[in-house]
This record gives C-alpha cells, structure tokens and sequence, in this order.
C-alpha cells in the first residue's frame, strides 16, 4: 500500500468504517482490521490489568500480530514477569521498545531526585513513554493499530470513536473495546480463562510506571482510574492523544 493510499484512507475510512463496525462485537471488529489490513495492522499493550482481553481477541485474528510494548525503565517488576510469561505461554509476537537514556541518569539529570515520585509527571511521561511510542511507530509505519482504551475510563475517552484518523502515527486508532464496561471485560476474561495482571489482586486497576506519583491501588468508592496520576488534573500518559503528554 502506497503512502498516498494510506493517507486516503486516514481522511475517508472513519466515517465509513465506524458505519460499518456500529454494530459489530469488538471480537468482531478485531476481524474486520484483520481482513481489511492484514499485515499492516498492529496493536499496543501496556500489558495492564485487564490487558490480556484484547490480546486474545487480536491472537485469535492474527496469531502472530506485533505486538508493541513501551517499557519506559519505570515499570512495575510484575509487569515485566508478566509480560514475559504471557509471551511464553500464548506465544506472542512482542516488540519491546526501550528509552535510549538510562532510566536512572535521567532522574537524576531532571531533577527528580527521588525514584519513588514524579516532580513533572508530564516531562517523564514525554521522555520516557511518548518519544518511545513515536519511536516505534515511526519503525513499524503500520496502516492502523489496535488499542485497548474504553469510554468508560476518562470524559477525554468518551468523546473517542471506535476508528479515528491518528495524525501522530500517520496511520488509522482502532478501539474495539471502547464501548464495553469493566462487566463486559471480565465476562470476556472469565469466559476465555485469561489472567489478568497480578497486581490486579493487590487493588490495582489502571496500572502504569511504579512511582506513587503515576500508580497507586485504589481505596474503597474510588473508579477504576483513580489509582492512576492521583490528586492531579492529568488522565493521560499521550500516547492516545493526538498531540502527546500534556492532557
């Protein structure tokens, strides 16, 4: 596919597609990327909470889809044990991208003396998970991408559509998840046997970098993303966001 054909369809298939896919299951519309772009198709995964619903959804179109993971040197231990033994026992095709700075030099060069917190979250999140997300997607040039974001989860989130031209990536956001509620997840989940993140256990919902600043549990009476930037008006890293960190 030309990049000029790629472009045509970033400006016209949105609206075709989001007519088309109104009514189709995610599963479904998982199917529809699939057969519409075939290798040119991708997916991100944080390797979160719940994360493994998408993956499975994806595996099962496209059992070996890239799978894009941004390790940005800050996350949780137990995201990596995790990420790697799903690698193993569903066979995924994972594509690690890394920062090019020293996670710990780069604390210390930026004024944040103190690993366990953030002074300017929104400067982490640029250096250490936007640049490498733009990285990534810059290697790959995928035609679109799948994504596991959920209206549910922010009002940023609830004005989205299931398929949106993404000028970032040059290439075409598709969330099949999006209009499903935390219910309709673990219904999947518990259908499909999938196991979710082992934090999941220990309260945590939304699950990013480990400093306390970025991801904590959450406490009783609280939505699944309050455990995320806690105390702050920020509800995105960037990497969904058309112009990066900084919402």
């Amino acid at each position: 596919m030309t990049t000029a054909a790629i472009s045509d369809q970033i400006n016209i298939l949105p609206e075709v597609a989001n007519k088309v896919t109104a009514n189709m299951s995610p599963p479904e519309i998982v199917r529809w990327a699939a057969d519409t772009f075939g290798p040119r198709l991708i997916m991100t995964s944080s390797f979160g909470a719940e994360s493994m619903c998408l993956i499975h959804m994806a595996t099962r179109a496209i059992p070996d889809i890239p799978i894009v993971f941004i390790n940005t040197g800050y996350l949780f231990p137990q995201t990596l044990l995790f990420m790697e033994t799903m690698r193993r026992q569903y066979r995924l095709n994972i594509l690690e991208f890394h920062t090019e700075h020293d996670p710990i030099v780069w604390l210390s060069v930026n004024g944040e003396p103190d690993p366990r917190t953030r002074r300017d979250v929104e400067a982490c999140c640029r250096a250490n998970k936007n640049s490498v997300f733009d990285r990534a997607m810059q290697s790959l040039a995928p035609a679109a991408w799948l994504r596991g974001i959920r209206a549910d989860q922010s009002a940023h989130r609830s004005q989205m559509q299931t398929l949106e031209a993404n000028r970032r990536t040059g290439s075409l956001a598709i969330s099949p998840l999006l209009r499903w509620t935390t219910k309709d997840i673990h219904q999947y989940m518990r259908h499909h046997d999938l196991p979710y993140h082992p934090l999941w256990n220990e309260g945590y919902t939304s699950i990013g970098c480990n400093p306390e600043t970025c991801t904590r549990p959450l406490t009783a009476g609280e939505d699944s993303r309050d455990g995320r930037w806690s105390g702050m008006d920020k509800k995105e890293c960037g990497i969904h966001l058309d112009q990066g960190a900084g919402i």
